[in-house]
């Protein structure tokens, strides 16, 4: 018996190593861009055979005119029954101002990105209760992350670097999503390397690395919203009911694999 076609909503950073993972393995795979919605990607859903696609949905939200948008109810609404799982790709950064984070701590949006965020969950386990959140720290890899911005010349340290930052590298990423695909687990987790540092900690080990000197310093409102978090998240939790072990358990691993990777092209 052939395995169950795969769904990738988002083919992007991580979603398109979960969609190579998932053909090695026998699957059929239909990759859906997050640039290319709302049309014409949702109306290929609408055309996908009547029959139970695992799917991962890793679509952030999107800016437009109007501000930001959660695709979630629309696309779950063009999905109907054809999901057997849904894995969905969401952000610790549901957790608001939580400064310790593991996988009883309750979400607490603060902003409106937060509360999208949320309310994608919440829609999501309406629909479907056998679905897996996960709730990934910083994402990282090759091209992506503090080392490529220190390298371009983009990085600023928010205040004196203090704020602690979890991170997971893609590669841990996709291999939870794909056992989340292909097990029974569900409801929500926090997913993230076992070594939470200081912003100016990494920085330091990335400047380090590349023989660049310390970035300047600017004030942690002038970042990002996604940098300005004080935050250490455990997340054991779910690698213990997935059977996965990180291939990338520290920054000190994940960044030199990086650099290394890049430097091979």
């Amino acid at each position: 018996m052939s395995p169950p076609p795969a769904l990738i909503l988002g083919a992007g950073f991580t979603g398109e190593r979960v969609a190579r993972r998932l053909e090695a393995l026998g699957h059929e795979v239909v990759r859906l861009r997050s640039r290319d919605l709302p049309l014409p990607d949702v109306a290929r859903i609408e055309g996908l055979p009547d029959v139970g696609h695992l799917v991962l949905h890793s679509i952030p939200l999107v800016r437009s005119d109007e501000g930001l948008v959660e695709h979630t109810p629309r696309l779950l609404e063009a999905l109907g029954g054809r999901v057997l799982k849904l894995v969905y790709l969401s952000t610790t950064g549901v957790y608001g101002a939580a400064t310790e984070v593991d996988e009883h701590t309750p979400t607490a949006p603060r902003t409106p990105r937060e509360s999208l965020r949320v309310a994608a969950e919440q829609a999501i386990v309406l629909r479907h209760p056998s679905a897996l959140i996960l709730r990934p720290a910083a994402i990282y890899g090759p091209g992506r992350g503090a080392h490529a911005s220190i390298r371009e010349g983009t990085w600023r340290l928010g205040g004196d670097g203090s704020n602690l930052v979890s991170r997971i590298h893609v590669d841990d990423l996709a291999s939870l999503a794909l056992a989340g695909l292909r097990s029974s687990v569900t409801g929500a987790y926090p997913v993230a390397d076992d070594e939470p540092c200081s912003s100016l900690e990494l920085t330091r080990f990335v400047c380090d690395r590349l023989g660049l000197p310390l970035p300047s310093s600017v004030e942690p409102a002038l970042l990002d919203e996604t940098r300005r978090a004080n935050r250490s998240v455990d997340g054991r939790a779910i690698r213990r009911l997935l059977g996965v072990e990180l291939r990338y358990p520290s920054y000190r691993i994940g960044v030199p694999a990086c650099l290394d990777e890049e430097a091979g092209g």
